[in-house]
């Protein structure tokens, strides 16, 4: 084995290996050369190349999403370090362990005119959980902040950067590598027994809140599927006087949820929205897709809101009078033990309201023709048992949130910052790390904006991409504004691409259809053992597609 002689690589590499990292994203550079050498010989290090920054960034994120532990990017200097920065945003506000390597000149080397050179230290300083700036030379020093970089990756689910500078020469090497003793504090699995649990008086108080409290609203934003807290959920809907709002994201599916939020609020008059109003409002889970209940909890805001989470409580409706900085499954687990239930016919009145808008919501299905409506519930419906569903922001998410899906399927999306920059890439990500088959769900706008994503060596044949290309940013004809601008050209962006070449350059089977009976007889066979990963192109009615989804909303009045 050859490992690097600079001493700077051999305690970054030896740091990481002592403090959980297995995992490393390259993107091939010159100033990286001495870690690059050291983690692609070292045994315990699994090394994956993927040259776009942008992607790399995605990539590792959609690793770190699914196997929930830190993952680390490796880059040369320059302007290559500043294409992570979008994964990284979405990794600060997704709750997602990203560890970001940079190689970087000596500080003699900078502001002088040397190729590649930027100010690198603390470029991501607002969206960063730590930053470490190394120094050549200074071994404890830097062992000390590679140490704490790792560890706040870790116990705050973030990312962090850990800048490294290096001087040439750079491919000089050893036979051999540093140890460090493992970190005994670095433990990934998740456990309740691990937190420190809630006071028992201080939640005795919230508890006789919720005890007299007839109207209760908790609303289940972006989750990890959990049997856990699954099981928590169903105790809570035997509460009539709970009503449980779930996201498609929320990975929470169950008969007694008000499962499709936008459904459920759009028709209601402002009277009926009065009579919606809980009382308390327990909020869960990440970030929430739908706008409406931002709005509605904006507009009519409950008496007490409490948020649970043990990373950070966004104040999303203005109204938080409360945050427990514990996991929801700790929290359940203590309060269940202090709340009875409380006699009321709130659940029992809008789940009556959920079932006569599913079957308007049927009806309307039976009755409209081909379109993004129609072609998203053909889609759903398809998706494979025990499969992972991806899927990218805008139109795709949104319309997600009007159908069922099967309780076994898990559902991912890139919530934090709700970015169409990175959704192919952190798909792939994410089928590079686990067993079941993935499914990526996208438009084309995100789709040709993330093509980059396929430059990708590590593929599993088992990936699915199903492009829905409406030619255009269809979200922007819903919305009123940009057609009422006089440039809806810039906003809706039509195109006229398809993405056949592409498949073809990337060794990607590709397939089209264009109307609905081509897209039913493709689907029979589309998720099968195959060769090759596939990609199904639908080419939907950009003219249309506004006029039937308003057409919907206006069917479940």
């Amino acid at each position: 084995m050859k490992y690097p002689k600079k001493d700077l690589a051999q305690i970054v590499i030896a740091s990481c290996i002592a403090n959980g990292i297995d995992t490393v994203v390259i993107s091939p550079g010159s100033r990286n050369a001495p870690l690059t050498i050291g983690f692609t010989s070292h045994p315990k290090i699994a090394t994956y190349s993927i040259v776009d920054e942008r992607a790399a960034g995605f990539v590792a994120l959609g690793m770190a999403q699914q196997t929930q532990k830190p993952v680390a990017l490796l880059c040369t200097s320059g302007s290559a370090l500043l294409n992570y920065y979008p994964a990284i945003a979405e990794a600060f506000y997704s709750d997602i362990p990203l560890v970001v390597l940079s190689a970087d000149r000596p500080e003699h080397l900078l502001e002088i005119g040397d190729g590649q050179t930027i100010q690198q230290k603390n470029v991501f300083e607002n969206h960063i959980a730590y930053s470490a700036n190394l120094i050549t030379g200074e071994n404890h020093h830097n062992a000390e902040e590679i140490k704490n970089a790792l560890y706040t990756a870790v116990l705050n689910s973030a990312p962090v950067h850990i800048n490294i500078p290096f001087d040439e020469p750079l491919y000089e090497t050893v036979e051999t590598i540093l140890e460090l003793p493992i970190e005994a504090h670095y433990d990934f699995s998740k456990s309740t027994l691990k937190e420190e649990p809630l006071d028992v008086d201080e939640l005795q108080v919230y508890a006789d809140k919720w005890n007299t409290a007839k109207k209760k609203i908790v609303l289940i934003g972006s989750s990890f599927p959990d049997e856990l807290l699954e099981t928590q959920i169903e105790h809570l809907l035997k509460d009539s006087s709970v009503l449980v709002f779930t996201e498609t994201t929320s990975n929470m599916r169950h008969e007694r949820c008000v499962n499709s939020i936008d459904q459920l609020l759009f028709p209601l008059t402002e009277e009926a929205q009065e009579e919606l109003k809980p009382e308390i409002l327990l909020t869960l889970g990440g970030l929430v897709v739908s706008k409406r209940i931002k709005q509605f909890f904006r507009k009519h805001q409950p008496v007490e809101h409490w948020h649970v989470n043990e990373h950070r409580a966004l104040d999303s409706f203005h109204c938080m009078t409360r945050h427990f900085e514990i996991s929801a499954q700790l929290f359940f687990s203590q309060f269940f033990f202090l709340t009875k239930s409380m006699k009321s016919d709130f659940s029992t009145t809008w789940l009556a309201v959920k079932k006569i808008r599913k079957e308007k919501h049927i009806k309307f299905l039976e009755n409209t023709g081909y379109s993004d409506f129609k072609v998203h519930n053909i889609i759903l419906e398809s998706i494979p048992e025990n499969s992972q569903l991806q899927l990218s922001n805008s139109s795709i998410v949104r319309y997600s949130q009007l159908f069922q899906l099967s309780p076994s399927i898990k559902v991912f999306c890139n919530r934090g910052t709700s970015g169409i920059d990175g959704s192919t890439s952190t798909a792939i990500g994410a089928a590079m790390s686990v067993e079941e088959q993935v499914v990526f769900l996208t438009g084309d706008i995100s789709f040709f904006y993330d093509s980059n994503a396929l430059w990708n060596a590590y593929i599993p044949s088992s990936f699915r991409v199903i492009l829905i290309n409406n030619n255009g940013g269809g979200i922007f004809k819903f919305i009123p504004g940009p057609q009422k601008s006089g440039a809806l050209d810039y906003f809706e962006t039509p195109h006229g691409l398809k993405a056949e070449h592409l498949c073809k350059m990337y060794g990607v089977s590709y397939q089209s259809v264009f109307d609905e009976k081509e897209l039913r007889n493709t689907l029979v066979d589309f998720y099968a053992v195959s060769e090759q990963p596939k990609l199904l192109e639908i080419h939907t009615p950009s003219e249309i597609n506004d006029v039937v989804l308003k057409e919907y909303f206006n069917n479940l009045k």
